[in-house]
């Protein structure tokens, strides 16, 4: 390895979110820096060394608050910095973020940077709110950068006075773009596609909803699930997948639910799936009418592959879908107006047509992850050449 190349850490809490989060972008970054990628121990951090050809290194960091397991993790971070001296550390999630931030900060790491996927404390109350609040402020006053992944995010740190750093937004948004050649329009081939209608009893013509992401009521399935239940008394030939994990099915909020969905007949469950292309290959539309979003992938994914989208008309969505352009937005928590936007889709083809037409091209013009990755290697150089001048 050419060791004139800066050192370039990134620190995750999980090897899961290096492993899912940044496929293909360590590899690309390490051709212009010695990479090593930082989390937990798992399967997934040997994964991440295999396939990005980058060094990897073991540091057990805990999602929950714990002071004595988080005080050991911060002891291990900051001796590890102060042996191999990184020029760069990047962060991706909140626990790996505070605890490299400040131990970036007492180690003397020169750069230091932290994306914010998404916010947990806009979603708590009380003492667990403030806590988190003080958590994040802590964690940006130890970064020299921070960047929210998408305007929603930036527009909650800015909002709470989390940071008075600058706050930027590295491309379009989105941690690690798509990949528009894997996620295409002819990426699944007419012989595939009918094995798997026929798998799914799903006839050619049948109009399909796809849902992609987990089974639980924050992403929106109450409301789908109701809204799809009406429309399907009225059109037998439409059907809903959802691709998915149960999460807690058994809970009493969402008992009444996955009732709901093990009733309809037109309502297909195929759980949790490795590769989602061939469900958005025979999909009309995806659905995801979620309460909240970093920035979500499904719906990049969908646009790429040339389907478009109803999603809720919150931050992260409406970040990917423009309204009647490449999709619909209704307000969150709303059935009643989840259901009106199906019923537009299914009433209107040449609107449809339209939406499949714009839905790839927002994605490849905006989110092609050669893009986001040439753009946050320009952060990372700019951050180089900042240093250099200051050592002048």
């Amino acid at each position: 390895m050419n060791s004139s190349k800066p050192k370039l850490f990134r620190i995750a809490t999980v090897p899961m979110s290096l492993n899912l989060l940044l496929k293909g972008q360590l590899e690309f970054l390490n051709k212009h820096f010695q990479v090593t990628a930082i989390s937990g121990d798992g399967d997934d951090l040997q994964t991440v060394a295999e396939r990005e050809g980058v060094n990897i290194h073991k540091i057990e960091m805990h999602r929950p608050i714990s002071f004595r397991q988080d005080l050991k993790s911060l002891w291990n971070l900051y001796w590890y910095f102060k042996k191999e001296k990184p020029t760069i550390i990047h962060s991706i999630t909140p626990k790996a973020g505070l605890l490299s931030m400040m131990a970036g900060k007492l180690a003397g790491v020169p750069v230091r940077m932290h994306t914010f996927t998404g916010l947990i404390f806009p979603h708590k109350y009380g003492y667990m709110k403030r806590t988190l609040i003080i958590m994040d402020k802590i964690l940006c006053r130890c970064a020299t950068h921070v960047y929210p992944e998408g305007r929603g995010v930036k527009e909650d740190l800015q909002k709470h006075n989390i940071t008075n750093k600058p706050l930027k937004v590295i491309a379009n948004g989105n941690i690690n773009g798509v990949d528009v050649n894997y996620y295409h329009p002819e990426a699944i081939s007419e012989e595939a596609k009918n094995q798997l209608r026929d798998s799914l009893q799903i006839k050619e013509d049948d109009f399909v909803f796809v849902f992609v992401g987990r089974l639980v009521i924050d992403k929106g399935l109450r409301e789908l699930v109701k809204a799809f239940d009406a429309l399907s008394k009225h059109h037998q030939n439409i059907k809903l997948i959802l691709v998915g994990p149960k999460e807690n099915a058994h809970n009493p909020k969402k008992r009444a639910m996955f009732h709901s969905i093990h009733q309809n007949e037109n309502i297909i469950t195929v759980g949790f799936q490795e590769e989602v292309r061939p469900y958005y290959a025979i999909s009309n539309v995806l659905i995801l009418p979620s309460y909240r979003e970093g920035f979500p992938n499904a719906v990049l994914q969908a646009g790429a592959m040339g389907l478009p989208s109803i999603v809720s008309d919150i931050s992260g969505c409406n970040e990917i879908i423009d309204h009647e352009v490449n999709g619909l937005l209704v307000p969150k928590k709303n059935h009643i107006e989840l259901q009106k936007a199906m019923e537009k889709m299914l009433y209107n083809p040449s609107l449809l047509k339209e939406f499949y037409q714009n839905a790839r091209n927002k994605v490849v013009k905006s989110f092609d992850k050669n893009f986001v990755w040439q753009e946050l290697k320009k952060e990372y150089e700019n951050a180089l050449d900042k240093l250099k001048l200051q050592k002048k």
